[in-house]
């Protein structure tokens, strides 16, 4: 069985930015993650000891979020890195990290990253964060 925990559109204020008044100002920020999990057996068990609990990994993004930083491929691959280092049950990452209204003079709704990393890329040094 492949399970999948969800956590889409979490919003976040935060001050990343390669312009100094990116990260001065702040902007607003989305994440969107779908983390595969080994939780089959919370299926059976009705227990949150056998899945991982995604108020945990909400307190774990926005942690990382609140961290100023010039790029979001960086700030992605820091998310990353602490999701498998503190959740030894995700297998497998796939994130979206999209600044809104970017300061780039364009219409446009956000701009952003995606990451998709397991954890044998990981942990084989294959991710670099």
């Amino acid at each position: 069985m492949t399970a999948w925990l969800v956590l889409n559109g979490l919003r976040f204020f935060a001050r990343h930015g390669v312009g100094e008044q990116e990260r001065l100002v702040g902007n607003e920020f989305t994440v969107d993650l779908r983390m595969e999990v080994g939780w089959a057996r919370a299926v059976y068990t009705d227990n949150v000891a056998d899945t991982v609990n995604y108020a945990d990994v909400y307190e774990a993004v926005k942690a990382e979020m609140a961290v100023p930083s010039k790029l979001l491929e960086y700030v992605a691959g820091r998310i990353v890195k602490r999701l498998f280092l503190e959740f030894p049950s995700i297998n497998c990452i796939e994130l979206k990290l999209s600044k809104r209204n970017p300061p780039m003079g364009a219409d446009m709704e956000a701009a952003g990253v995606e990451l998709h990393c397991n954890r044998q890329e990981f942990t084989a040094g294959v991710v670099r964060v």
